[in-house]
C-alpha cells in the first residue's frame, strides 16, 4: 500500500512540486499574521467586585459587606474559588471561574448576583466590577511630570502634581481608552483637585450653625435648571436658570443666616473656601521624586505584545499635542520584554537549524541529500504554525522554545540516508553513478518499503511522547500545552513530508553525479572499521557492559533525589518587583518619605540600575488594595554586560538582590523586603492571591489565633536554609480613633446618632456637596475641617450639634473619643479567614525548602480543629503537574508498548527498545547534576522527549537486524551487521537532535532560562541513549534472542 502511494506521488511530480508552492505561500501568511507574546497566557477567568466603604471599619465591613456579598455571589456556574479583602475604605471580592467559561458571561451572571443582594447591605453601598482584565493585564505603565525648563508650570509641587492629574484625566485617559485592547486606564500619584469649604467650628458654634447646616447650604447653589421653551415674536426660546456656582467667589458670598443684623452671615464669615485636594490614599514615585502614573489595563483575551505596540504609538501621538512643558515618559513597554525573549527563542531556533543541516552535510556527505532533508526544516516549522493559528496558540518562549529541528528531520534523514545507502550499493554492483529515473524511483520505493513502517511508527511515538502533556491542567497546562502542541505538528508536518515530498525530491535531485560518493563510503567505511571489533567484542563480553549502564543507572536514580525540584525556572525579566512592608501604623506621607529616600540610595549606590518607581496605595481603580506601608518598588536594570564585577567575579542577579536588600536595611531601616519580577509577582497574586513564589497561608475563624499560628511558623522558618526574607501580606492591627455617644446625654437633649455621625462624616472624612464644572474638567465641592484641624482632637470634639429641641452641643458633651487597637485588613478565601506568610526563596530549589519546613511544623506546631495551613504559589503548581504526569506518562508509555508491537508482532522486540528508555534517563539526569539545575516540569518534559527519541534509535537499529535475519543471516551475524548498517542513521539522528538543543543550552538571553533545563535533559539523555543503544542494545537484543530460542527448543 505504501509502495503504491509512492508510485502515484512520482508519477505526478508537477501536481506535488504545485502543492508545495501553495503550502509555503499559506504558511507565510500564517507566520506573519501570527501573534507574539513572552509567555504563553495563563491567565484564568475572574471577575473582581469592589465596593467603596468609606465609613465602616474593616470588621464591620467582612460582615455587612463582604460576607453577604460572598453568599450572593457563591454558586454562580463555573465558580471554583473565592478570594475577598475587606480593609478601611474598600471590599475588593475576587471569583475565579473554571477556563471553560465566557468572560463576558461570567461578568453577566455576577451583575445579576449584584443587584440582588443590593438590599443586604448597608444603603448607599454600591458594588461595581472592575475592569475586564487581569494581574497580566498591566502592560504598559508611563509616568506624567514637567519638563525641568518648563516656563509655565505651577509654582509649587503641590500644584504642578495636581495639574499633571488633572491633564492626565481629562487629556490622556480619554484618548487611550480608545485604543483598542484597552479596559482601562489606571491612575496613582498625584493630587485630586477640590473646591474645599473649611469651617471654623468656633464661628459655627457662635452663631449656632451646625455642618450639616453650612453643607445645605452649598448644595442648594450647586445645579442649573431648565424651564422648558416659550415662544416670542415666532420664535421659540429655551428657558435655564443659570444657578450654578462657578467660581470660588459666588461660593464664599453664600448666605447662610440672618442673625438680626443688617448683613447676613455669608460662607465666608463662618469658613475658608479655596482649592485643595481630595484625602490621599495613593502616591507614586519615579527616581526619588513624586509623580503620577498611567497604568494601562489589557482587556482579557488580548494579546499583550500588540496592545502595548498600539498604547506606546498613540503616547506618541499625543506627546506631540501636548503642552511644551509637560513629558511623557514610558517606564514600562511589555513589547520590548516579549520582543527580548522571542529574540532568544527565534535565535536559538536559527543557530540550531544552521548547525543541524551542518552536520547533515558532515554525516550524509551529500549536498543534495542534506538540502533536502534541511528542507523539511522550514516546511515543518511551517506546519507547526498552522496548528498554532487553529489552537490560537501565539508564539511564544514556550511554544517556539521547545521545537528542536533534529529532532523533528530524524525520520526525514532515516528515509534519505537509506536512499544514499541503496544509490551507493547500486553503485558498487553496476559501477556507474548516473541513473536513469526508472531506477532512482525504484529505489527511493524499495526505501519506503524498507523503512517507511520503522519511520512512520517512530516519528508517531516521538509524537506521542508528547501527549501526556496536554493532560496537564491549571498554570502546568495553560504553560506547556502550546509546546506539547507546537512539537506535535511540528513531527506530524515531518512525517507527512517524509512521505510525500521528501521521496518527490529524491527521485529529482539525488542519484546524478555525485562528485561526494567516495568521500561518503570513505567516511562511512571508517567509521565501520571502528565499529565493527567493538561490536564484536561487546557481544563476547556483554555482561560488561550490561551491568556498567545499570549500575550508571541506579547511581543516576539514588542521585536523582539530590536534585531538588521547582515548577519552571525563573524567566529573568531584567527587572525586580520588590514587595515592601513596614509598620502597619505608618501613614502614606511618611511611607512616601522612606520610598524617596530608599529610591536616591539605590541610585547613588548601584549603577547597575536604570531607573526605580513605587507604587504606594491604593490606584484610582482599585483592582490592588494596597496600603501605605506595603509599596512596590520597581527597579530597571543595565544589560549584564554594563554590571561591575567584585573581586574580578562578575555580579548575578542572586548577588546584586543581596546588595540591594543589604543597603536598603542598613540605610532605611524598618522595611522587610520579597524580591520578585513584574510579570512574575503579577502571576503569583493573580493565581494565588499572594505574591510570592512560596506562601504558607493559615486558616481559621478566630484572626487572633490564625495570627499567632502564622507568628509560630515565622518563627521556624527564619532558620531554614535558602529562606532571605519572610513577611506577612496586609494583616496585623493598628490604632483606630473612634467616637463613642453617651447615650444618657443623646437621650437628655433628644439627639439621634445621625446627628453625631453626620458631624464626624463630615467633618473628618468631607462631605460632597456639589461639583464645580471648569470647561470639560469637574471638580468637586466639599465640605470638611482644615487638615490641621483634623488632626486637634479638641477642635473635633467641639463641633457644633442641633439637638432635638433646636439647641446647639457640642460634641464632647455627648460623646467621648479613644484611641482602639482594631485590625487593619481581613483576607478570606472560600468564606474562611486566613493570613499569608511570603516567604523569598534563593539559592535553594522549592521541593526541599517545603520538604523540610512541611516537617518543622508537624513536628513543633498543633493546630487547633478547625484551623488548618496550607501552602501556596508556584509549590502548588508543581505538585499538581506532577501527579498529573504520574498518572499520565506511564500510561503513554503503555500505548507505545501497543505500537511496537503493531510493528514487530512480538513482545521481545517491545522489550528490548523499551531498554532504552533507562539508558537516555541516566544521561538526562547525571547532565542536570552536572549542570547544578535542579528538576523542574521543563526538565520532566526534557525526559519525555529524550524517551521518544531513545526509542526511535532503538527502532531503527532492530528494524534492520530483524529484516537481516528474515533474510538468512543467523543470530550473531545479523546483529553485527544490522549495527553496522544502522550506523549511520543513529549517529546522524542523536547529532541533528543534540545540535537542535545546543543553542538552548548555552544561550544566556532573557528566557534562555526556562528552556535551558529541556536542552540539557535532552543532550545529555540523547549521548547516553546512542552510546549505549549502539552497544548495549545488540547485547540484549543477543541475549533474549538466546534466550527465547532456548525456551522454544525445550518447549516446543
Amino acid at each position: 500500500m505504501l509502495e503504491k502511494f509512492i508510485s502515484s506521488l512520482l508519477a505526478n511530480k508537477l501536481i506535488v512540486n504545485i502543492g508545495l508552492f501553495f503550502y509555503l505561500v499559506l504558511g507565510l501568511y500564517t507566520a506573519a499574521h501570527l501573534s507574539i507574546d513572552a509567555v504563553p497566557d495563563i491567565s484564568n477567568v475572574q471577575v473582581q467586585v469592589i465596593t467603596p466603604v468609606r465609613d465602616l471599619a474593616p470588621e464591620e465591613i467582612e460582615k455587612l459587606v463582604t460576607f453577604p456579598l460572598e453568599r450572593e455571589c457563591s454558586g454562580i456556574p463555573g465558580l471554583e474559588e473565592m478570594r475577598s479583602v475587606s480593609k478601611f475604605g474598600i471590599s475588593q471580592i475576587t471569583l475565579i471561574f473554571n477556563d471553560r467559561t465566557d468572560i463576558y458571561r461570567a461578568r453577566q451572571l455576577t451583575s445579576e448576583r449584584l443587584l440582588t443582594a443590593l438590599d443586604k447591605i448597608p444603603a448607599g453601598l454600591v458594588p461595581r466590577l472592575a475592569p475586564m482584565s487581569t494581574g497580566l493585564g498591566e502592560v504598559f505603565v508611563y509616568s506624567l511630570d514637567w519638563k525641568e525648563d518648563a516656563s509655565d508650570k505651577p509654582p509649587t509641587r503641590y500644584e504642578q502634581l495636581m495639574e499633571l492629574k488633572l491633564i492626565q484625566e481629562y487629556q490622556i485617559i480619554p484618548q487611550l481608552r480608545m485604543v483598542p485592547g484597552v479596559a482601562e486606564v489606571n491612575t496613582i500619584g498625584g493630587y485630586d483637585k477640590e473646591i474645599v469649604v473649611m469651617p471654623d467650628p468656633k464661628k459655627l458654634m457662635n452663631l449656632g450653625l451646625t455642618l450639616k447646616e453650612l453643607a445645605d447650604v452649598v448644595a442648594m447653589n450647586v445645579e442649573n435648571v431648565g424651564g422648558g421653551y416659550i415662544k416670542k415674536a415666532g420664535e421659540q426660546m429655551t428657558v435655564r436658570a443659570v444657578s450654578r456656582v462657578e467660581d470660588i467667589r459666588q461660593i464664599q458670598i453664600l448666605p447662610i443666616k440672618y442673625p438680626g443684623s443688617v448683613k447676613p452671615v455669608l460662607v465666608e464669615d463662618v469658613a475658608q473656601v479655596q482649592v485643595g485636594s481630595k484625602i490621599r490614599v495613593g502616591a507614586a514615585l519615579k527616581n526619588g521624586k513624586e509623580t503620577v502614573l498611567g497604568i494601562i489595563l489589557m482587556r482579557s483575551g488580548e494579546n499583550g505584545r500588540t496592545v502595548s505596540q498600539r498604547v506606546f504609538r498613540k503616547i506618541q501621538q499625543i506627546q506631540s499635542r501636548l503642552a511644551d512643558g509637560i513629558k511623557i515618559e514610558v517606564l514600562y513597554n511589555r513589547s520590548e520584554f516579549i520582543d527580548q525573549v522571542i529574540h532568544t527563542a527565534f535565535s536559538n531556533l536559527l543557530e540550531g537549524a544552521t548547525l543541524v543541516a551542518l552536520i547533515l552535510f558532515f554525516i550524509l556527505a551529500d549536498f543534495k541529500a542534506a538540502l533536502i532533508v534541511s528542507f523539511t526544516i522550514p516546511l515543518s516549522f511551517l506546519f507547526a504554525l498552522y496548528g498554532m493559528k487553529l489552537f490560537h496558540i501565539s508564539g511564544n518562549l514556550m511554544s517556539l522554545g521547545a521545537i528542536d529541528f533534529g529532532l523533528i528531520v530524524d525520520g526525514v534523514v532515516i528515509m534519505v540516508e537509506n536512499i544514499l545507502r541503496k544509490l551507493s550499493d547500486k553503485e558498487t554492483q553496476t559501477g556507474c553513478s548516473i541513473f536513469s529515473r526508472n531506477e532512482k524511483e525504484q529505489v527511493v520505493k524499495e526505501t519506503a518499503s524498507e523503512v517507511g513502517p520503522s519511520v512512520f511508527i517512530g516519528v508517531l511515538i516521538i509524537t506521542f511522547v508528547y501527549v501526556p502533556i496536554l493532560s496537564l491542567g491549571g498554570v502546568a497546562g495553560k504553560t506547556f500545552r502550546p509546546m506539547a502542541i507546537a512539537v506535535i505538528f511540528a513531527l506530524l508536518g515531518s512525517l507527512i513530508f517524509s512521505f510525500t515530498f521528501v521521496p518527490v525530491l529524491a527521485a529529482i535531485g539525488l542519484g546524478g553525479k555525485h562528485a561526494l560518493r567516495g568521500k561518503q563510503n570513505r567516511l562511512l567505511d571508517f567509521l565501520q572499521s571502528l565499529y565493527r571489533p567493538f561490536i564484536r567484542f561487546s557481544l563476547k563480553y556483554g555482561w560488561f557492559f550490561c551491568s556498567t549502564a545499570l549500575l550508571f543507572f541506579f547511581i543516576a536514580i539514588m542521585k536523582f533525589g539530590s536534585l531538588g525540584a521547582d515548577f519552571v525556572p525563573k524567566l529573568d525579566e531584567g527587572a525586580y518587583d520588590i514587595n515592601i512592608f513596614r509598620e502597619n501604623t505608618i501613614s502614606l506621607e511618611a511611607s512616601v518619605a522612606m520610598e524617596k529616600k530608599t529610591e536616591e540610595i539605590l541610585l547613588e549606590s548601584f549603577p547597575e540600575i536604570r531607573y526605580v518607581y513605587s507604587r504606594i496605595g491604593m490606584a484610582d481603580v482599585a483592582t490592588d488594595p494596597a496600603s501605605p506601608n506595603e509599596p512596590e518598588l520597581y527597579i530597571f536594570l543595565k544589560p549584564k554586560s554594563q554590571w561591575r564585577k567584585i573581586n574580578g567575579k562578575a555580579l548575578s542577579k542572586e548577588d546584586l538582590e543581596d546588595l540591594i536588600e543589604e543597603e536598603i536595611k542598613l540605610k532605611v531601616p524598618g522595611q522587610d523586603m520579597i524580591f520578585s519580577q513584574p510579570i512574575e509577582n503579577r502571576f503569583n497574586d493573580m493565581l494565588q492571591g499572594v505574591k510570592a513564589d512560596v506562601a504558607f497561608k493559615v486558616f481559621g475563624s478566630d484572626y487572633s489565633t490564625i495570627y499567632s499560628l502564622a507568628e509560630e511558623i515565622k518563627k521556624l522558618l527564619e532558620n531554614v536554609r535558602g529562606v532571605v526574607g519572610l513577611a506577612f501580606e496586609t494583616s496585623g492591627v493598628a490604632p483606630s480613633l473612634e467616637v463613642l455617644p453617651d447615650r444618657s446625654a443623646m437621650a437628655g437633649q433628644i439627639v439621634q446618632s445621625s446627628e453625631i455621625n453626620e458631624a464626624v462624616s463630615g467633618a473628618l472624612g468631607g462631605k460632597i456637596v456639589g461639583k464645580m464644572i471648569d470647561g470639560v474638567r469637574r471638580y468637586d465641592i466639599v465640605i470638611r475641617f482644615p487638615d490641621q484641624e483634623r488632626k486637634n482632637l479638641g477642635a473635633f470634639l467641639s463641633l457644633p450639634v442641633r439637638s432635638g429641641t433646636g439647641g446647639i452641643l457640642y460634641l464632647s458633651q455627648l460623646a467621648s473619643a479613644r484611641y482602639e487597637e482594631r485590625l487593619r485588613s481581613i483576607s478570606r478565601e472560600n468564606g474562611i479567614r486566613r493570613i499569608a506568610l511570603l516567604v523569598d526563596l534563593e539559592r535553594r530549589d522549592l521541593e526541599s525548602f517545603v520538604r523540610e519546613a512541611t516537617e518543622k511544623i508537624k513536628k513543633r506546631l498543633h493546630f487547633p480543629q478547625g484551623y488548618y495551613y496550607e501552602i501556596g504559589g508556584q509549590y502548588k503548581n508543581y505538585i499538581e503537574a506532577k501527579e498529573t504526569l504520574k498518572v499520565v506518562v506511564p500510561l503513554a508509555l503503555l500505548a507505545i508498548a501497543l505500537l511496537l508491537y503493531f510493528l514487530f508482532k512480538n513482545f521481545r522486540h517491545c522489550l528490548v527498545v523499551f531498554f532504552s528508555i533507562p539508558l537516555a534517563i541516566t544521561g538526562g539526569i547525571f547532565s542536570l547534576l552536572f549542570s547544578g539545575l535542579s528538576f523542574s516540569i521543563s526538565a520532566w518534559i526534557g525526559f519525555i522527549a529524550v524517551s521518544g527519541v531513545a526509542i526511535l534509535e532503538g527502532l531503527v537499529m532492530i528494524g534492520a537486524i530483524n529484516r537481516l535475519r528474515s533474510l538468512g543471516y543467523d543470530l550473531e551475524k545479523a546483529i553485527e551487521e544490522g549495527a553496522l548498517i544502522r550506523l549511520r542513521p543513529v549517529l546522524a539522528t542523536a547529532l541533528v537532535a543534540i545540535l537542535g538543543f545546543v543553542p538552548m543550552a548555552f544561550a544566556h538571553g532573557p528566557g534562555a532560562e526556562v528552556q535551558k533545563p529541556l536542552a540539557i535533559v535532552v543532550i545529555g539523555g540523547i549521548v547516553s541513549s546512542t552510546l549505549m543503544d549502539l552497544v548495549v542494545l545488540p547485547v540484549f537484543y543477543f541475549w533474549i534472542e538466546k534466550a527465547w530460542h532456548k525456551w522454544l527448543i525445550k518447549n516446543v
